[in-house]
């Protein structure tokens, strides 16, 4: 607020004045506002406290009116009440009369109406006049003049028990229909067992012929297994459960209303036998159509699926029996026989891949190919171990967590464990192993380097392809998991020693069938060139026999071959050729320079004492110089043989002599000690000068220049 002051001018003085007085203004035209609209409210409101004494001044007078006409009600009444009060029980009397004949009139009328709706068809109309008068019925029924319309309306209701019997046989008859005629005849108090047996035979008939259509699809090699069990669930699943869902709101619920507790144990029982019986014969054409249509695994793991989502829905609306475990049981069954199908396959595939390279052998060029060996072992052996991968990730589909029945651990550890671990992975090794043994007693005898690549294929499984395949299917269906405690269930796998053993096994049996195949076929060359040979009339030798030529490049062949796939393997210390020729020099000089028979005796008797030490048929190790080693082994005791049945001039013995030095030039460096060549080769030198007639060896010199020659 301004406050005047003595130093303020007159040019202040006036703005202050001028402020206050529009202050004032703005003031006064506030006022006159708010004058105006409270007088416009002041206005209305005197209105309306007008229009309400008008209104209520009105109310008042219909209020009086209102008064007045209630009086002259009541006073009405009381003359009326007076007048009639005389004649009230005569008038009761003839209300009831009234009400009688009424009642008999319908009743005399009853026969004709309920003939009339049976013939019309509308039954549950003569069911409810029936019952409406069954009470009149059967409380005057005694009389003559109602035993006739009693006798009447039986008749008729008994002919309607007919014919709604005669619905429960109808095969054509719908549901609804059908459900219809049991609750009339319930109505009309028909025995509740007959009527549950009858409900039940009629059901029968078509849920059979629904599985008689099923049972017909088992044979259509076409039908799509999806559709199958679709088709199942939409006609005999769906008319169960129909079935199902009746018979409880039809029978159970209304004898369990009544507290008929027997009659309802029974009926159950009835339901129980019924659903079993049609639900077995129905998990039998499941499982006949399963067990003989081949499907992809997935297609074959989706309709299973399906299939027991359905009958998880049944068990919530039948709880007597739980039919998943019959599922469970055809789905470890599909489960059971989808692993053997691929072990077949995979048996297949094997012998396959084996009968190709079987085929590339027999061409000799393939023989000359160094790299085919080792191609041939890494395509058996890769593609096998492929294909089992390819098998587990199929088989796997059982296992899916998105399939309903995969969360069962029985089935999981019966699938995971019996069918794929030991069945189908375990199952193939065993069968690998012993299918290679097989092709020792296959007819015709298979080209031979087949045994050294199947000998090396089974050495690989027996070092890493065992583990890797166990390791893997453990891996890919968790199999540790059921057997987390060291207990004795756990000695029902198949460990890895066991089969890389049995591997092993048939390694050792091959290579030593393949060295005996080899060694066989030398001889056989041998024994033919010593048994088709005149030995008393041999002339005098100038080069060495080609078929010992042929023993030499058999070998080196043989070797070849072997060192594809076999490590060299340990040899003896090798002595010096000078050294090999002086010791084949003095052993010739021994019998060249005419020692008595005593001291010929007792050489051949060393030597003999030391070619016994050697075990001819011993075990092969899975090396280059063993294999061939045994090759020659046996070749040069097959060579000592015939030369024990054979009988030598001199010419002949130094034929023999040729020969043999010859071998011993070049057989020593295929063989883990070159000693045994020595001893074998001596020996069958000493058995011919025994069996010489003229024994008299060539200078050890003309020896070594025919073999050069040679």
């Amino acid at each position: 607020m301004f406050q005047c002051r003595d130093e303020s001018n007159l040019k202040q003085v006036i703005d202050h004045e001028r402020e206050i007085h529009q202050d004032i203004q703005s003031l006064h035209s506030d006022m006159q506002t708010l004058v105006y609209e409270n007088y416009n409210k002041f206005i209305l409101a005197t209105d309306t406290i007008g229009k309400m004494k008008n209104d209520f001044k009105s109310l008042e007078e219909d209020m009086e009116s209102l008064l007045f006409k209630m009086d002259e009600i009541t006073n009405t009444s009381e003359i009326i009440t007076s007048s009639l009060h005389a004649n009230r029980d005569e008038i009761s009397k003839l209300s009831e009369t009234h009400t009688l004949l009424k009642r008999l009139e319908f009743v005399y009328t009853l026969p004709t109406t309920l003939n009339k709706l049976l013939i019309k068809g509308d039954y549950a109309q003569v069911v409810q006049e029936y019952l409406h008068a069954q009470r009149v019925l059967t409380q005057y029924g005694n009389q003559e003049s109602l035993k006739g319309i009693l006798n009447d309306c039986n008749k008729i209701v008994n002919e309607l028990k007919k014919i709604l019997y005669s619905h429960l046989r109808d095969k054509d008859i719908t549901g609804k229909e059908l459900t219809k005629s049991v609750n009339l005849l319930l109505q009309l108090d028909e025995p509740v067992l007959s009527l549950c047996k009858e409900f039940l035979l009629h059901s029968k008939k078509c849920l059979l012929e629904s599985l008689n259509v099923l049972q017909l699809q088992v044979e259509d090699i076409n039908q799509d297994m999806i559709e199958f069990i679709d088709l199942g669930s939409d006609t005999f699943l769906s008319q169960l459960c129909l079935v199902i869902a009746s018979f409880n709101d039809m029978f159970v619920e209304n004898l369990s209303k009544n507290d008929e507790n027997e009659e309802t144990e029974i009926s159950i029982n009835q339901l129980n036998v019924f659903v079993e019986d049609n639900m077995i014969r129905y998990l039998e054409i499941v499982q006949c159509y399963i067990d003989r249509n081949t499907s992809d695994t997935a297609i074959l793991v989706r309709a299973l699926d399906r299939f027991y989502r359905k009958i998880q829905a049944i068990g919530k609306l039948f709880s007597y029996k739980d039919f998943t475990l019959n599922v469970m049981e055809i789905i470890s069954s599909a489960a059971r026989r989808q692993t053997k199908l691929h072990l077949d396959m995979l048996k297949a595939h094997f012998h396959d891949k084996l009968a190709t390279v079987r085929q590339s052998l027999v061409s000799l060029q393939k023989l000359n190919d160094n790299g085919f060996a080792t191609e041939s072992l890494a395509s058996l052996t890769s593609d096998v171990i492929e294909k089992i991968k390819g098998i587990l990730q199929d088989i796997s589909a059982f296992l899916d967590p998105k399939v309903s029945f995969s969360t069962n651990n029985a089935l999981r550890k019966t699938i995971s464990v019996d069918y794929v671990r030991e069945s189908l992975v375990v199952g193939f090794l065993h069968y690998l192993s012993s299918a290679a043994r097989s092709y020792t007693i296959c007819i015709p005898c298979p080209p031979a380097f087949l045994f050294l690549i199947m000998t090396k294929m089974c050495l690989e499984f027996q070092i890493s392809g065992v583990g890797h395949l166990l390791k893997l299917v453990d891996e890919t269906y968790e199999i540790n998991k059921y057997f987390e405690t060291k207990n004795k269930n756990s000695s029902q796998l198949s460990s890895e020693v066991e089969l890389a053993s049995d591997m092993h096994s048939a390694a050792q049996h091959l290579v030593n069938y393949y060295v005996r195949v080899e060694g066989l076929s030398i001889s056989q060359m041998l024994k033919k060139s010593v048994e088709t040979r005149d030995w008393l009339h041999s002339l005098e030798p100038r080069t060495v026999r080609a078929v010992m030529k042929r023993v030499v490049e058999e070998i080196t062949s043989v070797d070849s071959q072997v060192g594809e796939l076999f490590e060299e393997g340990l040899r003896t210390d090798r002595s010096s050729d000078s050294s090999r020729r002086t010791q084949m020099s003095r052993h010739i000089r021994a019998w060249s320079t005419g020692g008595t028979a005593t001291n010929t005796q007792t050489f051949s008797a060393i030597n003999r004492l030391f070619s016994e030490r050697i075990d001819i048929f011993s075990p092969v190790q899975f090396s280059r110089v063993s294999i061939t080693t045994g090759i020659i082994k046996i070749s040069l005791k097959t060579l000592l043989e015939c030369v024990r049945l054979r009988t030598f001039n001199r010419y002949g013995l130094q034929q023999v002599q040729v020969d043999i030095h010859y071998l011993q030039l070049y057989l020593w460096r295929f063989v883990s000690d070159e000693n045994l060549v020595h001893l074998l080769l001596d020996e069958i030198l000493s058995s011919s000068v025994h069996r010489c007639l003229n024994p008299v060896l060539m200078e050890p010199s003309v020896v070594e220049i025919i073999c050069e020659r040679g």
